[in-house]
C-alpha cells in the first residue's frame, strides 16, 4: 500500500497544492499536521511519521516547503519516502529551484505532474525525462501534448524514448567514491567505509545494449580468474534499467541506458581506509586571554595525485575574537557565525605537509564551560584516483545499426563524512 493523498505545505502549514488519490482519508486531516509537528518539536521528539487517530502523516522538509503523504493503512513507509524524494527530484528538474514561489508560479504543471506521478496511491511514471515529453511548461503546448502520450510510458523500456539520434556516439562514465572516516583524539581510526556511485552521461543513438565489466571479486571467483586487484561491493543498488536476473546469475551488468545523465549504480565497500589527508592539531587555551591553534595537514596518498579544493574546518570557542593567521600554503579565514576557522588549499599534492597557525583573543570574563568538542572536518576531491581500487574493465556497446561508440571513464575520490576529533 502507498499514499492516500499528497500535500505540499508552506512553513506555516497552509496547503499550497494537494492531490487526493484514494479518497479514504478526510482531506481536512491535514489541519492536524502542523500542530502535531510543533508539539513534537517542543518535546524534542520529532519523528518522520506522525499519527492523529487512525491517520498517519509521512513527511519531508525541502527548502521552505513540507511534502506530506497521508494514509490510514499499514503502508510501505520506505516506498512513500522514496516517492516524496522523487517528487522533489522531478519538481527540481522542472523548476530548477523547488520552493513556495515555484509551486505558485507553476500551479497547473505541478497538478499535471501529481496526476502522472501517482495513480490510486501507487507510483507510476517518475522519470522526469519521459514526463517532459508530454508535460511541458508552456500552457498552450500542454493542451496539445495531452492527446499524445509517448509510447515510452507503456513500453518495457519506460526510461528511454525511441528514435534518439546523435552525430557522435559517446558514453561518459564517472566512478565517484566518497570516504567516510572518524578518527578519535588519540589518532586511531574508529570507523571508515567507502560509498561509491557510477554515473553515466549517455549520448548514444537508437536502443543500444550496454555491458559494463568491473573488477568484482565475486565475478572473478565465478569465472575462475584470480589476477589483479578485486573489490567486494556491498549494498549494491541499481538503476531500474539494469537486468537484475542477469546480474544475479553471472554478475554481468547489462542494460539499455536512459538518455543523458543518470546514476547507474551505487555501492558501499566496508574496509579499513587510511585517512588520505591526515590532520594533527594542537589547541592551547590560555583562560581569560587567548587560544592558539596549530594544525598540520599531510597528504597520505600517492605523490603523482593531487587533492583539489581542500578545506580544513577547525572549531574555535564561540567567544573568540581578533583572529590572526599564518599559513605555509593556501589561506585561512574566520567564520564567526559557525565558530570555525576554514583553511583552504586549492591544490594539495600527495606526500606534502602544510602548516596553519591561528591566534584568537578570549574575553576576560570566562563563560560557562558547557561547549562541546566539535571535530575537525575535511573536504577534498582527488581526480583520477579511487581508494578501493575499483576499475571499469570494459564497456561494450551493441546497437543493431552497428555504429562505433566511444566510452570515456573518469575516476574521482572525495571526502564524505570525514571527521577528526580533538582533545580540546
Amino acid at each position: 500500500m502507498s499514499a492516500s493523498a499528497i500535500f505540499v505545505l508552506d512553513l506555516k502549514g497552509k496547503v499550497l497544492i494537494c492531490r487526493n488519490y484514494k479518497g479514504d482519508v478526510d482531506m481536512a486531516e491535514i489541519d492536524h499536521f502542523m500542530p502535531l509537528l510543533m508539539q513534537h518539536e517542543e518535546e524534542g521528539l520529532v519523528s518522520p511519521v506522525m499519527s492523529h487517530g487512525s491517520v498517519h502523516f509521512m513527511w519531508i522538509k525541502h527548502s521552505n516547503l513540507y511534502l506530506v503523504a497521508t494514509t490510514n493503512k499499514n503502508s510501505n513507509a520506505s516506498l512513500v519516502y522514496s516517492f516524496l524524494y522523487k517528487l522533489v527530484e522531478v519538481f527540481t528538474e522542472y523548476f530548477k529551484e523547488l520552493e513556495e514561489e515555484s509551486i505558485q508560479d507553476n500551479f497547473v504543471v505541478v497538478y499535471e505532474l501529481l496526476d502522472e506521478l501517482m495513480d490510486f496511491g501507487f507510483p507510476q511514471t517518475t522519470d522526469s525525462k519521459i514526463l517532459q515529453e508530454y508535460i511541458t511548461q508552456e500552457g498552450t503546448k500542454l493542451e496539445v501534448a495531452k492527446s499524445k502520450v509517448p509510447t515510452t510510458v507503456t513500453n518495457a523500456v519506460s526510461w528511454r524514448s525511441e528514435g534518439i539520434k546523435y552525430k557522435k556516439n559517446e558514453v561518459f562514465i564517472d566512478v565517484i567514491e566518497s570516504i567516510n572516516v572518524l578518527v578519535n583524539a588519540n589518532g586511531s581510526v574508529m570507523s571508515s567505509d567507502i560509498v561509491g556511485s557510477i554515473k553515466l552521461k549517455t549520448m548514444l543513438s537508437g536502443m543500444p545494449e550496454l555491458r559494463l565489466g568491473l573488477n568484482d571479486r565475486v565475478l572473478f571467483a565465478l569465472t575462475g580468474r584470480d589476477k589483479g586487484k578485486t573489490v567486494v561491493m556491498e549494498d549494491v543498488k541499481f538503476h531500474q534499467c539494469v537486468r537484475l536476473s542477469r546480474f544475479e546469475s553471472d554478475r554481468t551488468i547489462s542494460f539499455i541506458p536512459p538518455d543523458g545523465e543518470s546514476e547507474l549504480m551505487s555501492y558501499r565497500i566496508n574496509t579499513h581506509v587510511k585517512p588520505l589527508i591526515w590532520i594533527e592539531s594542537v589547541i592551547e587555551k590560555f583562560s581569560h586571554s587567548r587560544v592558539e591553534i596549530m594544525v598540520k595537514a599531510k597528504g597520505q596518498f600517492k605523490k603523482q595525485s593531487v587533492a583539489n579544493n581542500v578545506e580544513v574546518r577547525v572549531p574555535v570557542p564561540s567567544d573568540a575574537d581578533s583572529p590572526k593567521f599564518k599559513t605555509s600554503t593556501g589561506h585561512a579565514k574566520y567564520v564567526p557565525e559557525k565558530n570555525l576557522v576554514v583553511w583552504t588549499i586549492k591544490s594539495f599534492p600527495g606526500g606534502k605537509e602544510f602548516l596553519m597557525r591561528a591566534h584568537f583573543g578570549l574575553p576576560s570574563v570566562e563563560k560557562d564551560e558547557m561547549e562541546g568538542k566539535p571535530p575537525i572536518t575535511v573536504k577534498f576531491e582527488i581526480p583520477y584516483f579511487t581508494v578501493s581500487g575499483i576499475q571499469v574493465r570494459y564497456m561494450k556497446i551493441i546497437e543493431k545499426s552497428g555504429y562505433q561508440a566511444l566510452p570515456w571513464v573518469r575516476y574521482i575520490t572525495q571526502s564524505g563524512d570525514y571527521q577528526l576529533r580533538t582533545n580540546v
